[in-house]
């Protein structure tokens, strides 16, 4: 089995290169020269691929298990995250305030591909943390942040989102936890379910971000508010003091993610504190939602990433049959599989969406940083886009790793080469977080509408400048421009058709997911053809070449999938729905 190799070259190209961050306006860019990034990166990767990454398999074979209240984790993970927390790396983008790096989410985004890559169940960890500590620093009082924050971002604490409940998953309506007042706090009471890290043995204490009701709660998810649990209460000196009434029911058994602690939650008038408004639970909430919705589709991705490597190394040593032009291995008993046409699509296939997917990753981390800085046009644009990062980047990110895994034939079905983990590991992203169904409905029914149009629009304007700008541009008209603007074409049509049947609602959520794909096709389009400009600009070097030669494979084998998205949408509701639902 091949060894992780963390992208540096690839990752540098597309921020200095492509998006040239340092030039940018937005507050801390200025700082992220290639020197700095590199002295970041560099060591993030190094401790994924020579830590992170050994344990991958470990942690699968091994999962958690639950001992006598405790969650104990795979073996290795515990000094893992000791090494992460004490050189500072679970802090990078978070506030020096509180003792983070203040570096922009950008690079931490980048990291945590390398991370998630390398062992996608341990990042997790870390990654809830992360979105405990941005719930909390947006919405908490001064006193909750210099209470939670510091502990948070070290790393000696971690946190958790609380959600799920049997009877309410999608549904948040449903949900029942109660939260009585007692004295200053409150008494939460209830069960939840599909709690990623909800209980391990890598850290102090646990931050549990709960969703419950209070006693005068209106029905609905108007009545929701967010509480901070933690399993060990905190004296007012900020020492640890009694176990809270919050304990681990199960952890559940899964079809992947193994090494992390998936775990029924019971709490049985757990104290805690409300965190925001009364009622606005879920304005709260949502901070770390979305957050982790851009993460969950940086995972697909990472998924992706890490499983072309294994293809990509296997299909260049396994020797079957022999290629049709000729043998090209002439000296031994049969040719690599990688010249067979093919195996080439596979590969490429993974390799477009995954270098055109780093750069849609990494361009929409810039705009989470501009918007954080206060550019409500840049903020539009995350709005619109998050359901596509989260909903087409972990879609893709399942299909490339099934392709990988193809690669391998008889071979990907074993266990012991590792390929299949990365599929039973990328399956979850499409689920959790608001499954991709879900995403696809909210960009069609509030996100494309959102601002009467503004982002949607700010969005084809992006794409119109880039057509504009480029025209004259013959290196970059046929092979990039005209396949990018025909997708750009489908998009708009695809909208006109929604606003078109504005009142048949069933017609605009039945090409919904179509148009979440075409949206992301179109996304990674606009990506590609500007890393072929700045290739087609650059020394003629290998690194350049085959980012031109990918191009231009995504934009003449990949792209032309919106003219089909187009067509379902067109479509309309009949063929969703005409079947009656007795007859399924």
């Amino acid at each position: 089995m091949a060894a992780y190799t963390p992208p540096l070259r690839d990752v540098a190209f597309l921020l200095h290169d492509v998006l040239r961050v340092e030039e940018q306006p937005t507050p801390g860019y200025a700082e992220l020269d290639r020197a700095t990034t590199a002295a970041v990166l560099d060591e993030v990767g190094r401790i994924s691929a020579e830590v992170l990454a050994p344990l991958n398999a470990v942690g699968d074979r091994e999962g958690c298990r639950l001992e006598n209240g405790v969650v104990r984790t795979p073996t290795g993970f515990a000094d893992a995250f000791a090494l992460l927390r004490d050189g500072g790396w679970t802090g990078i983008d978070c506030d020096p305030e509180y003792g983070g790096l203040g570096l922009p989410f950008v690079i931490h985004a980048a990291a945590g591909e390398f991370q998630s890559a390398a062992n996608m169940a341990f990042g997790m960890y870390a990654g809830l943390t992360h979105g405990a500590y941005s719930a909390i620093h947006v919405h908490g009082s001064a006193a909750q942040k210099a209470k939670w924050l510091p502990n948070l971002v070290s790393g000696r604490w971690t946190g958790t989102m609380n959600l799920t409940e049997p009877q309410a998953g999608t549904d948040l309506a449903l949900l029942r936890t109660k939260a009585e007042p007692d004295g200053d706090g409150f008494r939460l009471t209830g069960q939840k379910i599909f709690i990623s890290a909800g209980d391990h043995d890598m850290a102090d204490n646990i931050v549990h971000l709960v969703l419950a009701r209070l006693p005068d709660a209106p029905a609905g998810v108007r009545g929701i508010s967010l509480f901070i649990v933690p399993k060990l209460l905190v004296n007012g000196d900020g020492t640890l003091g009694e176990r809270n009434a919050v304990s681990v029911g199960k952890v559940e058994e899964k079809m992947g993610i193994h090494g992390n602690s998936t775990c029924v939650m019971n709490y049985d008038g757990a104290l805690g504190e409300l965190l925001g408004e009364p009622h606005q639970g879920l304005k709260a909430m949502f901070t770390m939602m979305n957050e982790a919705r851009s993460q969950v589709g940086m995972q697909g991705l990472s998924q992706a990433a890490g499983a072309y490597q294994l293809a990509a190394s296997y299909a260049r040593d396994r020797l079957q049959g022999r290629a049709v032009t000729g043998p090209v291995n002439p000296s031994g008993p049969a040719d690599p599989i990688i010249v067979h046409p093919d195996v080439r699509r596979l590969l490429l296939d993974q390799r477009a969406f995954v270098e055109g997917g780093r750069a849609f990753m990494l361009w929409a981390a810039t705009l989470i940083d501009a918007h954080k800085a206060g550019d409500a046009d840049a903020g539009g644009l995350v709005s619109l886009l998050t359901p596509v990062v989260k909903g087409y980047l972990t879609d893709k990110g399942f299909d490339a790793c099934v392709a990988a895994q193809q690669v391998f034939g008889g071979h990907g079905y074993i266990e012991e080469t590792g390929i299949a983990q990365f599929v039973r590991d990328a399956r979850i992203a499409m689920i959790y977080e608001g499954a991709n169904g879900i995403q696809a409905l909210d960009l069609v029914g509030r996100k494309l509408g959102a601002g009467n149009g503004k982002p949607v629009m700010a969005f084809f304007g992006l794409i119109r400048a880039f057509l504009k700008e480029n025209e004259g541009d013959e290196r970059l008209k046929a092979d990039f421009l005209d396949p990018l603007k025909s997708a750009s074409k489908d998009m708009q049509a695809a909208a006109e058709f929604f606003l078109a049947n504005v009142r048949d609602p069933d017609a605009a959520l039945a090409g919904s997911t179509d148009f979440l794909h075409l949206f992301g096709h179109t996304c990674l389009g606009l990506m590609w053809a500007r890393m072929a400009k700045v290739a087609l600009a650059a020394p003629d070097d290998e690194f350049h070449r085959a980012k031109l030669a990918t191009g231009r494979y995504f934009m003449s084998r990949v792209l032309p999938a919106t003219g089909l998205h187009l067509a379902r949408i067109r479509s309309g509701a009949a063929p969703v729905m005409s079947l009656d639902a007795d007859a399924f």
